[in-house]
């Protein structure tokens, strides 16, 4: 049995669901999300809750189950607070600019890095190191924050490059004579 799914998902006032087209769409204060529905989950959308149980007794859908409320519940969560990941900037001379569409990067290399934010997702730069990445859609999120940090990884030895507010980055000792 599944600990997570075997709660409801509670829908805050002002979110609806609703389920058509073997998709699932959660509408609320900051917009619509939709995932599509696996066919080993049986998903019921009731007054104030939406309920996720195993369709079968596979082991595939006993599998999916808890993995499937946690995705309703991020759709939830998205409409009504949205997701934000911060990326902080560490290196002398490494700097962010956030302009518009298009995120400049400063990062050690011969030229600035212009990074093109994607649809549904806003970032912010309150300073010169630190980057705000935020939307409702939780995988989106994740994605561009992963994609920024893959310019320059924090590397162990100086702690030098882009890491995520929060992550601890494991030093080495320098060489010795």
């Amino acid at each position: 049995m599944s600990r997570i799914g075997k709660k409801a998902v509670e829908m805050p006032s002002g979110v609806t669901a609703a389920i058509d087209g073997g998709q699932l769409s959660v509408k609320g204060p900051k917009g619509t999300l939709a995932m599509p529905l696996s066919d080993n989950i049986k998903y019921e959308v009731g007054d104030g809750s939406i309920s996720v149980q195993p369709a079968n007794d596979t082991r595939e859908a006993r599998a999916f189950w808890g993995m499937q409320r946690t995705l309703v519940q991020n759709l939830v969560t998205g409409v009504t607070e949205g997701f934000t990941k911060v990326l902080e900037i560490t290196g002398v001379g490494y700097r962010a600019n956030s302009q518009g569409k298009t995120l400049k990067l400063q990062l050690g290399y011969s030229h600035d890095v212009d990074f093109a934010v994607p649809e549904g997702i806003e970032i912010k730069t309150p300073d010169n190191t630190t980057i705000e990445i935020s939307g409702i859609d939780k995988q989106k999120v994740g994605q561009v924050a992963a994609e920024i940090r893959r310019w320059r990884k924090p590397e162990p030895y100086k702690g030098k490059g882009i890491k995520y507010r929060g992550e601890y980055i494991f030093r080495k000792e320098g060489k010795k004579k």
